[in-house]
């Protein structure tokens, strides 16, 4: 691929923040005040997630500079542990991993644009939105880039001002959301803590996008750790103190189970005015994580498809490398998912396996040899303490929500079906 193709750390970086920043953030709050209320606990869910995203940021900035081939955790684990693992990601990023998020932003757009257009306007927007990103991104990096960098640009400016405007603002609820008590300290040993601890690590999904297309970044040896842990780094300071915002400006009751949390918040704040444009900016906002998960999962299958025949026609690239067959497949099973399920299930299942395969790949990163590019500092304790607390939250998450969890479980297994089907068939 030619230099010409390629992008510098900061458009990478804005992809790791687009594909971050999406519909998490904008929508775990209602589902974590059911079980944790207490805004230590809030901010301790979060602040978990965060050291976590940046120890994964760590380890595969070290992955990436090590392999320097685009496929994230397909070629990790394929040459560390096993092709079959290997496999079993890019399966899981081809019918879950990338496409789920994709059709979890497009529904949190039509629940956030449905009273202000109607539900059905909002749905042909949620589904243009899929097309159009689909279409932006099957003709040049440099066209992704620019696409990617215009949309995290809109993105950016919307989260600060949020945050700007709610940290300088006086709350308009008697009853805020806010409670600095010492009750925090039961609250966390609960299972609902760490089932909470699912929808953080789903919201933190995408600190890991970069190194999925390491062919297309300059210089990805210096270039991919810098985009890496900056974009993770930014992203746990804003998360921090959105949910202040959030829970400064509305009540526990209001935003207990309910999705639409900015919303809720801001018109406690600005009245209707306030939630058509929170509403309408929100739902703008996704269309940069719609992107970002339409640039990055073809390229797992596409490398995927490159070494099984049965995935061999999603192999083929434009004459500029870019996998549009991959692309097109991984949007048709987004739109597919828009239909398949509640918006609750789709994000504990997708979390659950994403998470689940994320801690692989870690342990993986183990066997690299000690001199191998970056090196995640104080190697390997953070691996450990990140492989240890996401097999306990994933423990929690079997035993609370054993149906969403079984699911995921249950992809994974029709994954490796059809590797025992596909692998005699490797050229």
């Amino acid at each position: 691929m030619g230099q010409i193709n390629k992008i510098g750390w900061k458009t990478a970086a804005s992809l790791v923040i687009a594909n971050m920043v999406g519909t998490g953030v904008f929508t775990s709050l209602g589902f974590q005040v059911l079980d944790s209320q207490n805004t230590w606990s809030i901010l301790l869910l979060w602040l978990i997630g965060g050291v976590l995203a940046l120890v994964g940021a760590f380890v595969y900035a070290e992955l990436g500079t090590h392999f320097k081939q685009s496929g994230g955790d397909y070629v990790f684990l394929s040459k560390t542990l096993h092709q079959s693992l290997g496999y079993l990601y890019a399966w899981i990023s081809l019918t879950v991993g990338f496409s789920a998020p994709i059709a979890i932003a497009a529904m949190a757009m039509i629940q956030y644009w449905s009273p202000l257009i109607g539900e059905d306007s909002s749905l042909v927007m949620g589904i243009a939105a899929i097309l159009l990103m689909g279409t932006f991104h099957s003709f040049s990096v440099r066209q992704s880039g620019t696409v990617q960098n215009v949309l995290t640009g809109i993105k950016m400016a919307f989260v600060f001002a949020l945050i700007g405007l709610g940290m300088l603002l006086a709350s308009a609820v008697p009853d805020v959301g806010l409670d600095f008590s010492s009750n925090w300290q039961k609250e966390i040993l609960q299972p609902g803590f760490a089932v909470s601890l699912v929808y953080v690590f789903y919201a933190y999904t995408g600190w890991n996008s970069a190194a999925y297309i390491v062919e297309e970044i300059e210089q990805p040896s210096k270039n991919l750790p810098k985009a890496l842990i900056s974009g993770t780094v930014l992203v746990m300071v804003l998360y921090l103190l959105l949910q202040l915002v959030f829970l400064k400006h509305a009540s526990i009751a209001q935003l207990s189970g309910q999705v639409q949390v900015a919303t809720i918040s801001f018109g406690n704040l600005f009245g209707s005015m306030g939630v058509f444009w929170v509403s309408l900016f929100i739902g703008i906002q996704l269309v940069a994580t719609i992107s970002g998960y339409t640039w990055v999962g073809p390229r797992i299958t596409n490398a995927m498809a490159k070494d099984f025949r049965l995935w061999r026609p999603l192999a083929k690239t434009n004459q500029k490398g870019i996998p549009v067959r991959a692309i097109w497949f991984n949007t048709a099973i987004a739109l597919a998912l828009m239909f398949s399920g509640s918006f609750e299930t789709v994000l504990l299942y997708a979390g659950f396996v994403l998470q689940l395969m994320g801690t692989l790949t870690i342990a993986a990163s183990l066997r690299l040899p000690k001199h191998s590019g970056f090196r995640s500092p104080w190697k390997p304790w953070p691996q450990v303490i990140y492989i240890l607390f996401s097999l306990w939250v994933m423990a929690f998450m079997l035993y609370d929500r054993p149906k969403e969890s079984l699911l995921g479980l249950g992809i994974i297994l029709l994954g490796y079906i059809v590797y025992l089907f596909d692998r005699k068939t490797i050229k």
